[in-house]
């Protein structure tokens, strides 16, 4: 899974967003930031790679996008997650397109449901009885550190696939 100097691919790194000055531009301008840095980096990755374990825990590419899909519909949309563990691995059926599509669908969904949240500190407006729900600011901020740590890895394992770097 090594990648030779051969067929590196070297993008250039895009810079942190520029965002309005409010807190609410500055979080979800950083959030979209990685949001898209995550599915371009799972886009056009090798269908059989992208699904194959990078390091001995079996971590890859696309269970971590598809991780990143519950995250965004347990976090935003109210979505109950029986089974976290799980969520790191896609369907066998499902391919580099589908799981990328679903990702990019629940990020969408999940901007409307911010796009009607005005107020940093009130309770997102999801439905889930007998939990309360986090505020839109921890939410964001949350979503903000998941989204980027799972980046990293997949920096790590496109780089190891076939040498892609950059974001």
């Amino acid at each position: 899974m090594t990648a030779t100097p051969r067929n590196r691919t070297r993008r250039r790194d895009t810079p942190p967003p520029r965002t309005g000055d409010s807190e609410a531009e500055v979080l979800r301008g950083f959030l979209d930031y990685l949001r898209a840095s995550i599915a371009e980096k799972v886009e056009g990755a090798p269908g059989p790679a992208a699904r194959a374990a990078g390091v001995p825990s079996g971590t890859n590419l696309l269970g971590l996008l598809h991780h990143l899909t519950f995250v965004e519909r347990a976090t935003f949309l109210g979505d109950r997650v029986a089974d976290w563990p799980s969520t790191f691995h896609a369907a066998p059926e499902d391919g580099v397109a589908e799981v990328v599509a679903r990702y990019r669908e629940a990020v969408a969904e999940a901007n409307a449901v911010l796009d009607g949240c005005a107020d940093l500190g009130a309770p997102l407006p999801r439905a889930r009885p007998g939990k309360p729900s986090p505020s839109v600011r921890w939410a964001l901020t949350h979503l903000i550190e998941e989204t980027g740590r799972h980046a990293g890895h997949a920096d790590i394992l496109r780089e190891l696939i076939d040498g892609s770097t950059g974001r």
